[in-house]
């Protein structure tokens, strides 16, 4: 008799397989690394449960600036939410611990990494609910550091990828509920932002293949009612809600020339600017670079230049 636990339902290798039993197995994005002090930036890092019922979660990030006395002057908050096409990677791997590390000593913001719920045991929409409830809680500043140290006035949501998705729907969603009292969210960063649709756009990829395989792992991570042109995919699909409606005051939208989703960042951009929405947006164009680049090369002079525009943005 065949073992449900062993026979393949989903195979979406190199990313994850799905068994006829339920179990998910992943093969990249699973290495996680404990929180702490960061030896060569000094910045604090600690895991906190956001939702005990769902088990959601974030690790967050203090600038040695505080430490050890604290200063008066409150600091800026950005809430971040990782890449991953919404089902690998998490806030704790060493890729984000890394970067957010970094981050955070170099623009002496604190930093809430949210780790939402992942598909495929949590379709869309799970990771926007978890997010968006992540964000309120960041609000609220119920916890520790985030009282003592947070200024909700200096409110920040970014991500790279599937987390820029996030990030453009939490903006979207706080124009039409409530963050949280005196909470202003102040700005949007899409690094590389996954999004797609059926009909190219611009000098997009043509080639069937490509574009088949971005849209099954779309279908395979999302309820079987969220379709490839769903606004959540599709941000400026015909019906989707109006960029107008953004929240933030200003946004900054990267990509990277050899992205295959660099195409969609542009027209995001540019359908931003036309949308009448009241906000300043930058765009960050970066040549001769892939998907993420600046988290797989971090060391290397365009990753650092990226980083002095994301710097820029949150403090200025």
């Amino acid at each position: 008799m065949a073992n449900p636990d062993t026979e393949i339902l989903i195979d979406f290798y190199p990313r994850f397989r799905t068994y006829k039993s339920g179990r998910v197995e992943r093969f990249v994005g699973t290495e996680t690394i404990p929180a702490g002090v960061d030896p060569s930036t000094g910045v604090y890092s600690k895991d906190v449960v956001i939702l005990p019922d769902s088990g959601v979660s974030a690790r967050l990030y203090l600038p040695p600036l505080l430490q050890p006395q604290p200063q008066t002057q409150l600091l800026p908050v950005l809430v971040y939410f990782h890449g991953g096409g919404f089902c690998i990677e998490s806030a704790f791997s060493p890729t984000y611990h890394s970067y957010l590390n970094s981050l955070a000593a170099n623009a002496s913001v604190l930093i809430v990494s949210v780790n939402y719920r992942r598909a495929p045991e949590h379709l869309l929409p799970t990771a926007y609910n978890d997010s968006w409830e992540a964000l309120r809680w960041v609000a609220s500043l119920s916890e520790e550091w985030l009282g003592s140290y947070g200024d909700s006035s200096r409110v920040f949501i970014a991500g790279d990828s599937a987390g820029g998705n996030i990030a453009h729907q939490l903006a979207l969603r706080a124009g039409r509920e409530t963050v949280g009292d005196g909470v202003e969210l102040r700005g949007a960063i899409l690094v590389h932002p996954y999004f797609w649709g059926t009909s190219p756009v611009g000098e997009e990829t043509r080639d069937t293949v490509t574009r088949s395989r971005i849209e099954w792992l779309w279908k395979m991570t999302a309820a079987p009612e969220m379709g490839v042109d769903h606004p959540c995919f599709n941000p400026v699909v015909e019906g989707a809600p109006s960029l107008a409606r953004l929240a933030c005051g200003r946004a900054l939208v990267c990509v990277a020339s050899e992205d295959t989703f660099r195409e969609r960042g542009r027209h995001y951009y540019k359908q931003l600017v036309g949308s009448g929405w009241g906000g300043m947006v930058e765009l960050l164009e970066t040549e001769g670079e892939g998907h993420v680049f600046h988290l797989k090369k971090p060391g290397c002079a365009k990753a650092l230049e990226m980083m002095n525009v994301v710097v820029a943005f949150l403090n200025s």
